[in-house]
């Protein structure tokens, strides 16, 4: 007997009410979540109009290209963040990412350049035996699935257990991550354009690390990926 599939109930992940088949969230709640409208074109950073450049990114170009992302960092999303990376509860964690690719795939298909490769920010030894995973890696690995895009693992490494970025500054956080991160093989770089995976974007200070090394190795693009995007301290 063939089993149809066509008549499972499907149930929203977020409010628990039937959705439409094959979709993880109902079309209201969908609506409801704090997708980023206007943005700076290079990094992402909420702005109260559309088509600009932030200040900073005037002032400071980032080493990095685009940054790509569908959310800003605000409920539900940043509580689904949370859970998702500090307490383990893993398939918020591919809720999102299923909603980053369809985000990614409406930007390709819009002209966003496709990359040759995923890098997913290495995550410190001491901090992954914590946590038991690396939430940037897991999220890779779902896109990669989703989006036919290879990850690739054999190029970055954390050298350094920094602090963690969460309680500091953007100049702090930069400090803080001055060689914290090594290439394990650059002859592979030249050329490529390749995507940092991350969940939540703050200062950008760990994506600017990251493609600075890249791009000095030859990498010809370095966009980043991530789940959301903080807004500066005191807006909303």
């Amino acid at each position: 007997m063939v089993y149809n599939w066509l008549n499972i109930e499907h149930y929203c992940a977020l409010c628990d009410e039937r959705c439409e088949t094959g979709q993880s969230v109902c079309s209201p709640c969908e609506a409801e979540l704090p997708w980023l409208r206007e943005h700076c074109t290079r990094c992402a950073l909420p702005l109260p109009a559309s088509g600009l450049i932030c200040g900073e990114c005037l002032k400071r170009p980032p080493a990095f290209d685009q940054v790509s992302v569908p959310w800003r960092f605000a409920f539900p999303v940043d509580s689904l963040i949370t859970r998702f990376k500090h307490h383990a509860q893993w398939p918020l964690g591919r809720l999102l990412a299923e909603q980053l690719s369809r985000h990614l795939q409406h930007a390709f298909d819009e002209g966003l350049p496709r990359p040759d490769a995923l890098l997913p920010v290495p995550l410190a030894r001491k901090r992954l035996r914590q946590r038991g995973f690396n939430q940037a890696q897991m999220i890779a690995d779902w896109l990669s699935s989703a989006l036919t895009i290879p990850v690739d693992t054999k190029l970055l490494q954390r050298v350094q257990d920094t602090q963690s970025q969460q309680q500091l500054d953007a100049a702090s956080r930069r400090r803080n991550l001055r060689q914290a991160f090594a290439l394990i093989d650059d002859r592979r770089l030249p050329g490529r354009h390749l995507a940092i995976i991350d969940d939540v974007l703050t200062t950008g200070a760990t994506a600017e690390a990251l493609a600075r090394l890249l791009k000095r190795a030859g990498a010809a693009r370095v966009d980043v990926y991530c789940l959301a995007r903080t807004p500066k301290p005191g807006e909303q």
